[in-house]
């Protein structure tokens, strides 16, 4: 079971203790949560609750987290351009106004106006859990559309709380929360002791933003935006294993340590923290939240009020309907259009599942309904609310993706090309109006797709200018460790034309992989080291090998080579012999260039 499918079962049990424990003895859940903590020495203390604590404290560290993610996806992920971030941001915008603006009109009158911030974030992590479990088939690019679209609405309902939902600024303890953010951005430039410093200031940091009246979990929004992620450096990762076979020849603590610490630094700070903390986070730190404050009592009497109440129905409808439409609505109206594009096999039959999944709200939602709302009634109607919209809208995704998916039947999936093949984009080696169009999935790594370029070239030669060959990647990491790095090296030569040299020289030589492999090609094929080097970390790059992999995925590719001639799946061997009379008995009776 993968962490995000785990970490929402958890989150779901607490979820489950937490209302059960409410129901059976509500004043032990209170009195429990109300356990007094001081933390401090003499006159320098500080006094919680248990439940302000976890709150305040303990789910610094989970926004702390979220901020990592968000500084990740605008460093080198789906938010580093907006031509690639257009749709899901602007989608992820319409989702957090419509379900305030439902709620605004149906909580109208109660004097509760004011909580719409209860019904804007998506639970991320029930979000992707959930997706795991219900979702469609080779739900890839749905899952990374998804994700980008709950960065940018986790950023909104951040920036909600800050503004919102804080009472009163302290402007001594910001200044010095200011001072401290600026030493934690020059922390990266010290040669030693950078662990113990970010700690020691983020300290600080969340104290000053105690002190000031903003919420403290902020202040790991804050930190994590100033911790810097960067794309490995290949010469860092070669010197890392240089370092390595040192110690395989030479086993001794010195060498042990110096292996270690360069494998370490290799990875940017923003990875190995995320790396760290992702586990703490999904399995204790929301579990624990969840059962802090998913006690809501249930009973008769309390299910009435809350079925009469404009606040319940107001955030029922808000998560349910209101990330429906302005999510679902948004994508529809950019289609029409021609505003900003989905990748394919993202089609709007899959969107509308997801929108469906974006109405769980969970922690974000119960975290503002502390926020928002102060009368005890008000709130437990409010949790009442959130659980039943998540509920809801995981019972109705499941049920769609459930009923569509069974519209696409198996033996469809792949069946057919989902990308059209793009002289701008695509490695394509023939005439653009060809009447035979090979395209290959494959990896560098795999001996059969070495074998196939001898199939290809057969090919090429019998057909002439009659065919145009494609390459796309299909890296299969897990069978073959270097066929990412092998894809992104590739891709890094095209941009100074080299794609067709380097990929001749990668299916030479399977067995050298190395990153020093990839910079010897390099710099034997003439090219300028430098160039390739900066290429090779840069997010493009990356974002043009997972698209074609994202694309593979959608098509239930599982092996490789895999073929499409003429743009629909080959079956069998891929022998020349048994490619020519697939390209011949499927080539469209009239020429391209007279379908142009």
């Amino acid at each position: 079971m993968g962490q995000s499918r785990l970490g929402a079962l958890l989150l779901l049990i607490a979820t489950a203790i937490a209302i059960i424990w409410a129901n059976i003895s509500y004043a032990s859940y209170e009195q429990v949560w109300g356990t007094h903590l001081v933390i401090g020495v003499e006159d320098l203390q500080l006094s919680f609750t248990l439940h302000a604590f976890v709150n305040d404290a303990i789910m610094a560290v989970f926004f702390f987290t979220v901020g990592l993610e968000v500084r990740r996806e605008f460093a080198i992920g789906e938010l580093t351009t907006w031509s690639r971030a257009m749709v899901p941001v602007l989608a992820a915008l319409a989702g957090l106004a419509v379900p305030a603006l439902l709620f605004v009109a149906i909580a109208a009158g109660t004097g509760a106006e004011d909580a719409w911030g209860v019904v804007i974030s998506t639970d991320t992590a029930f979000l992707v859990g959930a997706l795991a479990l219900v979702g469609p088939r080779a739900p890839g690019r749905l899952r990374v559309f998804l994700l980008t679209m709950a960065i940018v609405d986790d950023i909104g309902a951040l920036a909600i709380i800050a503004l919102v939902y804080t009472d009163s600024l302290q402007v001594l303890p910001l200044a010095l929360a200011a001072l401290g953010l600026t030493a934690i951005f020059f922390t990266r430039y010290l040669s030693s002791g950078r662990g113990p410093t970010y700690a020691i200031l983020s300290i600080i940091v969340w104290l000053a933003f105690l002190a000031s009246g903003v919420h403290p979990t902020l202040a790991g929004v804050a930190i994590a935006l100033l911790v810097p992620v960067y794309r490995p450096s290949r010469r860092d990762v070669e010197h890392a294993l240089s370092l390595t076979q040192t110690f395989r020849q030479s086993p001794n603590s010195r060498y042990a340590r110096a292996a270690a610490n360069s494998l370490r630094e290799s990875i940017s700070i923003n990875e190995r923290l995320q790396s760290a903390y992702a586990p703490i986070v999904a399995y204790a730190i929301v579990p624990l939240f969840a059962l802090a404050n998913a006690g809501v009592r249930i009973n008769g009497e309390i299910l009435s009020d809350a079925v009469r109440s404009p606040i319940m129905w107001a955030i029922v409808v808000g998560l349910v309907a209101g990330k429906f439409i302005g999510i679902f609505g948004s994508i529809w109206i950019m289609k029409v259009f021609r505003v900003g594009s989905l990748g394919p096999g993202l089609t709007l039959r899959r969107i509308a599942g997801g929108s469906l999944l974006s109405g769980i709200g969970f922690t974000i939602s119960l975290f503002i309904v502390d926020l928002a709302i102060a009368d005890p009634d008000v709130q437990n109607i409010a949790r009442v609310g959130v659980l039943t919209a998540s509920v809801i809208s995981f019972a109705l995704s499941a049920l769609y993706f459930r009923i569509s998916e069974r519209r696409v039947p198996t033996s469809e999936a792949g069946h057919r090309l989902v990308r059209p093949v793009d002289p701008e984009r695509d490695h394509v080696y023939g005439a653009d109006d060809a009447r035979y169009t090979l395209v290959e999935y494959g990896d560098f790594q795999c001996e059969f797709c070495l074998k196939a370029t001898g199939a290809v070239s057969e090919v090429q030669r019998e057909l002439g200018h009659d065919v145009r060959y494609v390459w796309r990647h299909a890296p299969l990491s897990s069978y073959h460790p270097n066929a990412i790095a092998a894809a992104e090296a590739a891709e890094a030569a095209h941009r100074q034309g080299k794609f067709g040299e380097f990929m001749r020289s990668l299916f030479a030589d399977q067995a050298h992989q190395q990153p020093a492999d990839m910079l010897r090609r390099a710099d034997e094929l003439g090219m300028d080291i430098d160039k390739f080097e900066s290429d090779l970390s840069s997010a493009d790059v990356a974002a043009r090998v997972r698209d074609d992999a994202l694309d593979a995925e959608s098509m239930e590719i599982s092996a490789v080579p895999t073929f499409f001639v003429n743009g629909v799946r080959h079956v069998g061997p891929f022998d020349a012999a048994s490619l020519i009379r697939s390209l011949e008995s499927t080539a469209p009776s009239t020429p391209k260039g007279a379908d142009r």
